[in-house]
């Protein structure tokens, strides 16, 4: 009979799973931006995890993206996803994305797909909801972000 603190241990080990902590890894490729046309932070508080993130956006898509995150391993991996794919999508695909990610966590729904189906890595954090708005950071900022700019641009 495995003791509650084993159990625990299980699930945080499945949890943090080496694709999960492989997917860290991206970050090292995704710096701040000395220029941007907008900057979010963004923060937890439930964890105190933040996210900032810097755009510079052309014609309605990303044309440059930088971003510091200071957060758990879910959440850097999630960022990390964002920051490999996140040149050249639309606000609207940056919706789609957060939408997507955010049923995937909150309502079962299937994760994104194309660009971003690595975040299927993140399946396992649905049972962790005190972990979803770090997981979400990257991506509220950044639509946020992105929607900063292109109302200005409207405006």
């Amino acid at each position: 009979m495995q003791t509650t603190a084993a159990v625990e241990s299980d699930d945080l080990l499945k949890l943090y799973s080496q694709r999960i902590l492989a997917l860290t890894t991206g970050l090292a490729d995704c710096n701040r931006l000395a220029k941007a046309d907008a900057t979010v932070m963004k923060r937890s508080p439930l964890c105190g995890s933040t996210v900032t993130v810097d755009v510079v956006v052309r014609d309605g898509r990303i044309h440059e993206f930088g971003q510091d995150v200071k957060a758990c391993a879910l959440g850097q991996a999630s960022a990390a996803v964002l920051g490999k794919n996140a040149v050249g999508r639309s606000l609207d695909e940056l919706v789609a994305v957060q939408s997507a990610l955010r049923a995937m966590l909150k309502e079962d729904g299937p994760p994104p797909e194309g660009r971003f189906d690595e975040l299927e890595a993140l399946l396992p954090a649905r049972e962790y909801r005190n972990r979803h708005a770090s997981i979400m950071l990257a991506y509220d900022a950044t639509t946020e972000a992105v929607r900063n700019v292109t109302a200005g641009a409207k405006g």
